[in-house]
C-alpha cells in the first residue's frame, strides 16, 4: 500500500487528478476544512468573495465569486451578466457520517480517559472500532468586544481509538456478529486517567494557538487519522474517508475551474451543502433557503427582478453530484442484477420511482448525452425493491426551487464506512462528464 501521492494511478493525467482528489480529502477532515479548502483553491485562481451581509456590485455578482457559511458554500464564473440566464449547477454535500464530541466530552472510566461522542448520520459503526482518529473542526471564541469568531483546528495526526471487546471476552463474536450500542460502545479512549488532566477543549484550544477561557463553544468531530491511499496492483483503487460525498464536491470544483476556462452562455455554479447525512433541515442544509436567497441577491445586483430571476431558474438545471453504490464483490446479491455498477464503468445515473432521487427521463438523457460529447462511459443505478433506498439533496432542491435535477455519482464501495474505496479513473471520468454537463445547451 502507498499513499496516494504514489507514482501510479492510470494515466498521467488521470493520476494527477487522483493526487489531487487525495490532497482535498485529507486536508478537509469536516465541512468546515472543506469549504475553507474549496475557497482558497477559488480565490489563488481569481475568484472574489462576497460578505453575506454586504451589498453586492453588479461587477462582483457577474463573478467569479463566492459566498460561503459554516460548512456550505456557492460559488459561481463569469456569465453574459444577465440577470435571466441560465444557470448550471451542480450540488453536492460537505458533511459525513461519523463521532461527533458532546458539549460536555471529558469521560473518565476505570483509569482511562475517554471523550463521550454522538454519532453523527447512518455510520457504519463497527468501521470505527480500533482505527486511529483525529480530531478536527471549528472553535467559537469570544472577543473581549463580545463578537464571536470560529477558528480551525486538526490535530491531523491520530489521538484517540475506539477499543474493540478483544474474542476471549467475547467468545461469539465471529460466529453471531458484532452488536454495538451507540451510547455505551462508541466513546474513545484518548488517554490516562493519571495524566495532567487537561480536558478535550482547553488541549483543542492550545492546538490552535487561542485562549481557552474564550473558547465557549466546538463543533468537532472524529475522523480517520489514515492518510488517503492508493491501493492494487495498478495503483487505481482510491482508499480514503469522506469519499461520500467529498469526492463529488471536488470533482464540482475542478468542473467550476474548466468551465470558467472553456466559457460559454450558462452560468456555471457550485454548490456545497452541509448535514445531508441528517436530512438537510438547516440553515446550510438543502431544505433550507439559503442558495435561493444568493441567487436571487445575485440576480438583483445584475439588475435584474423577481420575474427575471424567476425566468432565469426555469431555464436552469442542476446535478445532484452524489456516490452511488457500487456492487459488492461478496454481496453481489444485495444488487439489483440488471443495475449492477462496475467499477471502472464511468459515474452513474440514479433512478428511482419513488422519487428518492429526482433524476426524470429529459434529465438522464441530457447527463447520458454529455457523457457521450465527452467520450465518458456511463451507467445506470437501479435499487432493489426489497431494500429501502437513500436519497440525497436532489429531491428537496428540486421541490424547493423547481429546477430540473438529475442525480449521478461515481460508484464506491463501503458506503459510510470510516473508510470507502473507489476507482480512482470513475472520479476523473466524472469530473469529464459534469464539465461537459455544464456546456451543453
Amino acid at each position: 500500500m502507498s499513499e496516494a501521492g504514489g507514482e501510479r494511478a492510470g494515466d498521467e493525467g488521470s493520476g494527477e487528478l487522483v493526487r489531487d482528489l487525495s490532497r482535498f480529502l485529507h486536508g478537509s477532515p469536516t465541512p468546515f476544512h472543506a469549504v475553507e479548502q474549496a475557497a482558497s483553491r477559488l480565490l489563488d485562481q481569481g475568484w472574489v468573495e462576497l460578505a453575506r451581509d454586504a451589498a453586492w456590485s453588479p461587477q462582483q455578482a457577474a463573478g467569479p465569486a463566492l459566498v460561503r457559511r459554516g460548512g456550505a458554500l456557492v460559488a459561481w464564473g463569469p456569465g453574459d451578466g444577465a440577470p435571466g440566464a441560465p444557470l448550471r449547477l451542480v450540488g453536492a454535500h460537505t458533511d459525513s457520517p461519523g463521532l461527533r464530541l458532546r458539549p460536555r466530552a471529558d469521560g473518565s472510566r476505570a483509569g482511562w480517559r475517554t471523550l463521550r461522542v454522538e454519532v453523527y448520520g447512518g455510520a457504519l459503526w463497527n468501521s470505527w472500532l480500533d482505527r486511529d482518529l483525529r480530531l478536527a473542526g471549528r472553535l467559537a471564541v469570544v472577543e473581549p468586544d463580545g463578537g464571536v469568531r470560529t477558528v480551525l483546528v486538526d490535530t491531523v495526526e491520530g489521538i484517540a481509538r475506539v477499543p474493540q471487546l478483544a474474542i476471549h471476552l467475547d467468545r461469539e463474536v465471529n460466529s453471531a456478529g458484532l452488536r454495538l450500542d451507540p451510547q455505551r460502545h462508541l466513546d474513545p479512549v484518548w488517554a490516562l486517567e493519571r495524566g495532567d488532566g487537561t480536558g478535550v477543549l482547553q488541549y483543542l484550544s492550545e492546538l490552535a494557538g487561542v485562549e481557552h477561557s474564550r473558547v465557549l463553544g466546538a463543533d468537532v468531530g472524529l475522523v480517520d487519522a489514515q492518510p488517503p491511499a492508493l491501493l492494487g496492483a495498478g495503483r487505481d483503487l482510491l482508499a480514503s474517508g469522506r469519499l461520500d460525498d467529498l469526492s463529488c464536491v471536488w470533482a464540482g470544483l475542478r468542473c467550476l475551474t474548466a468551465t470558467r476556462a472553456a466559457g460559454g452562455p450558462n452560468v456555471p455554479i457550485l454548490v456545497c451543502w452541509d448535514h445531508e447525512e441528517v436530512g438537510s433541515e438547516t440553515s446550510t442544509g438543502a431544505a433550507g433557503t439559503w442558495l435561493a436567497s444568493v441567487l436571487e441577491r445575485r440576480a438583483a445586483a445584475l439588475g435584474g427582478d423577481r420575474s427575471e430571476f424567476l425566468r432565469s431558474l426555469a431555464a436552469s438545471r442542476l446535478v445532484s453530484a452524489d456516490v452511488a453504490h457500487a456492487v459488492h464483490p461478496n454481496h453481489v446479491e444485495r444488487h439489483d442484477h440488471d443495475h449492477q455498477l462496475r467499477p471502472g464503468g464511468g459515474p452513474a445515473v440514479k433512478h428511482n420511482a419513488n422519487a428518492r432521487y429526482a433524476t426524470d427521463a429529459p434529465g438522464a438523457a441530457g447527463f447520458v448525452a454529455a457523457c457521450d460529447a465527452a467520450g465518458v462511459p456511463v451507467q445506470h443505478y437501479s435499487h432493489r425493491n426489497d431494500l429501502p433506498c437513500g436519497s440525497t439533496v436532489g429531491p428537496l432542491v428540486a421541490a424547493g426551487l423547481a429546477l430540473d435535477v438529475v442525480g449521478v455519482g461515481p460508484p464506491i464501495l463501503s458506503m459510510r464506512s470510516a473508510r470507502e474505496r473507489v476507482a480512482g479513473g470513475d472520479v476523473t471520468a466524472f469530473v469529464e462528464a459534469l464539465t461537459a454537463w455544464t456546456s451543453l445547451p
